[in-house]
């Protein structure tokens, strides 16, 4: 394996020597356009990639349809809704502010890449726009667009990915709870973590918690 480590753009381009396709360039812009708009409009879920001090970060990001504004061709708003404050994706804005984005609109196969520049804003009147059950975001994310294009379908064909019948039983793979207390049994310093409990007060508390 160490010995074909690639570490040069010739040695990367002679393994892909075809020439790059005319539409895979021009379907990049500047801007959010009319059909670009309409599929950040249509999505639920996005994940948001972020770097800083402290390494990478990539984290999802999901609500209703439309939850992420298009503002203007070349401005996006985002809730940032609530979560386990860790504030990864946050505290590397305010260090670094280039971010890029993955949108997925389920059933539809062609993915969106949006990269571009972001702020955080905490403006009364700009988190009022994205109350839900009576909740304000704590900020709002406000991108400058840089790059937009779509990604086409092959990746989300390959992995089957729109099909139930290939959706993983819940318990086909280990819980949270689990999971933190398999971690957490590693270090006799910590008191045993009760897993199952964790799990059975878990849907009840993201419920609760969503705004």
């Amino acid at each position: 394996m160490f010995d074909h480590r690639i570490t040069s753009l010739d040695q990367l381009a002679a393994l892909y020597p075809n020439p790059i396709a005319p539409a895979s360039i021009a379907k990049e812009i500047d801007h959010l356009d009319a059909n670009y708009a309409a599929l950040i409009a249509a999505s639920p879920f996005f994940v948001l990639a972020t770097n800083g001090p402290e390494g990478l970060d990539c984290s999802p990001r999901g609500d209703l349809p439309g939850f992420v504004t298009v503002q203007d061709a070349k401005t996006l708003l985002i809730p940032d809704r609530r979560g386990n404050n860790r504030l990864d994706s946050l505290k590397n804005i305010l260090s670094d502010p280039r971010v890029g984005m993955l949108f997925i609109v389920p059933g539809y196969g062609e993915t969106l890449r949006v990269n571009g520049v972001a702020t955080l804003s905490s403006d009364p009147e700009l988190c009022g726009r994205f109350e839900m059950t009576g909740k304000l975001p704590a900020c709002v994310i406000v991108v400058t667009v840089e790059s937009v294009y779509f990604q086409c379908s092959r990746a989300v064909v390959r992995a089957d990915l729109w099909n139930p019948t290939r959706h993983v039983a819940r318990g086909e793979l280990p819980s949270a709870g689990q999971i933190l207390k398999d971690i957490t049994s590693r270090d006799a310093a910590v008191a045993t973590f009760d897993g199952e409990a964790y799990d059975k007060a878990l849907p009840e508390r993201i419920k609760a918690t969503l705004y």
